[in-house]
């Protein structure tokens, strides 16, 4: 147990304690998901585990309110692991370590897993409350949510009886959100052609680090700096004046995640050493004066490292450079009828390696599937003149808002009444697994809340202590007026 365990409210935080002892990225959910079934268990209530993995939990009502309408609380059990380069934790068998400074929790040097962990630990605390006046309520944990929805896209909705899911997924208090993007992700993959490596040929490791990062639907209005497409800039206008050879690219996390980090291998003449790290350096200069507002701790690290045996041939290199160069990242368009919230953006989120292929992957989102679409058409006619191999998934469904919903309606009341102001209410743009569920159950009510959670899927995550007291607040308020 940690100093997490005492903060309130402790029904919450108590969970979350636990929560963080227990690892839990995406796909390896198998311990959360057993920690889920002995509580339950212990509780004495029925549950289900469907064939994606997905567990659902049922309670029945306090006495009195046995058939009032079933609620559906509706949080995902996966979170994002990424972590400082240099900081030395395993996910799959350390836990997250957490650290307060003033009226935050954040994690040492890794994600804190708040996004969805705050979610998990509040449904925990509603299903063994024993002081909360409510209906019969289903719990619905999912899996594998930061990596593709999989969970949600997977789920047996037979197991489930009721039609009004509160999702608690969201991460700004005092907002309701109604609606979100759908989106989908695209994979161009390049064969790697390499040649000899010769004695006069020397190579520089390139580290293009220090980027805020973040969650690549909540954060891609912030125009932080994404390192793949900047470290790719850097090498391009270098490789214009003075071509050079690719010994490798990477960068980027995972497709929900604005990369913070890339790398490369560049290996030149041993006489152009000196200007291709000197024509880097400028346009680092030029780079860090656009970005420095929202990415202010930028660094560069140019190291001479052993040349590999193989190198990519001129031709490759220079395709992976132009690709990555021409692939979009960022705000596409913003909506024209709601203020400040972006309709379509795109996330060139990773560039990974083998030994005879580089993968570059985007996330491509929007609240418009035929602009959705369009982007992802662009992404694949980019693919398509640098010869390389394109893979689609399916996208997944946006949610459309429904400002006449009775849950919507409830839930305003009681957050007017809690906290002596209206809430607002908004669409996001990002997946939450709404969309997906709305489209496998038709006349589903939904909507979802949460407290103040900062810088998703990066080291800077955080989540601000009393704010998650006012969430748990509004959740079991609300719970008891519906269950009235």
């Amino acid at each position: 147990m940690t100093f997490v365990a005492t903060l309130e409210p402790s029904a919450l935080w108590g969970h979350f304690d636990t929560i963080l002892t227990i690892p839990r990225g995406s796909k390896n959910e198998d311990r959360m998901r057993q920690t889920i079934i002995e509580i339950a268990e212990r509780a004495g209530f029925n549950h289900d585990i469907d064939t994606a993995g997905n567990v659902i939990v049922r309670k029945p009502g306090t006495s009195g309110h046995e058939d009032t309408p079933i609620t559906i609380l509706q949080s995902h059990l996966d979170m994002v692991n990424e972590k400082n380069t240099n900081h030395p934790h395993n996910f799959t068998t350390d836990p997250i370590m957490p650290q307060q400074a003033g009226d935050y929790l954040t994690a040492n040097g890794t994600t804190l897993g708040s996004d969805n962990g705050i979610g998990v630990a509040a449904m925990l605390a509603v299903m063994e409350a024993t002081d909360l006046t409510h209906g019969p309520l289903e719990f619905l944990f999912t899996i594998d949510e930061e990596t593709g929805l999989t969970g949600a896209s997977e789920f047996d909705a037979s197991l489930v009886k009721g039609r009004q899911l509160i999702n608690l997924d969201s991460e700004e208090e005092g907002i309701l959100y109604v609606g979100c993007a759908g989106g989908g992700e695209s994979r161009l993959t390049i064969d790697l052609v390499t040649v000899a490596a010769t004695s006069s040929m020397v190579t520089i490791a390139v580290a293009l680090k220090g980027f805020k990062g973040g969650h690549s639907g909540c954060d891609i209005h912030l125009q932080r700096g994404n390192a793949i497409k900047l470290l790719s800039r850097l090498l391009w206008t270098t490789y214009l004046d003075t071509p050079f050879l690719l010994a490798g690219v990477e960068g980027g996390s995972s497709h929900n995640a604005i990369p913070r980090e890339a790398f490369a291998m560049v290996v030149v003449a041993r006489e152009s050493k000196d200007a291709v790290q000197a024509a880097i350096e400028t346009e680092l200069a030029a780079v860090r004066a656009e970005y420095s507002p929202a990415d202010p701790g930028i660094e560069l690290s140019i190291d001479e490292a052993d040349t590999p045996v193989d190198v990519w041939d001129q031709s490759t290199s220079e395709t992976v450079l132009s690709l990555l160069n021409a692939l979009p990242h960022g705000i596409a368009a913003m909506n024209y009828d709601i203020p400040d919230l972006v309709e379509t953006s795109i996330n060139l989120a990773t560039v990974r390696l083998d030994r005879n292929h580089v993968t570059v992957s985007l996330s491509s989102r929007s609240s418009i599937s035929s602009a959705l679409e369009a982007l992802r058409r662009q992404v694949r006619a980019l693919g398509v003149l640098a010869n390389a191999t394109v893979d689609e998934d399916t996208p997944y469904p946006g949610w459309k808002p429904d400002l006449e919903s009775h849950l919507l309606k409830v839930v305003k009341a009681v957050h007017t009444h809690e906290f002596g102001q209206e809430p607002g209410v908004k669409a996001i743009h990002a997946g939450l697994e709404c969309g997906i569920l709305g489209k496998k159950i038709p006349g589903m009510d939904m909507i979802s809340f949460g407290p103040i959670i900062e810088s998703p899927h990066s080291p800077d995550e955080r989540v601000q202590i009393a704010s998650v007291g006012r969430f748990y607040r509004l959740l079991t308020a609300t719970l008891e007026h519906l269950g009235a």
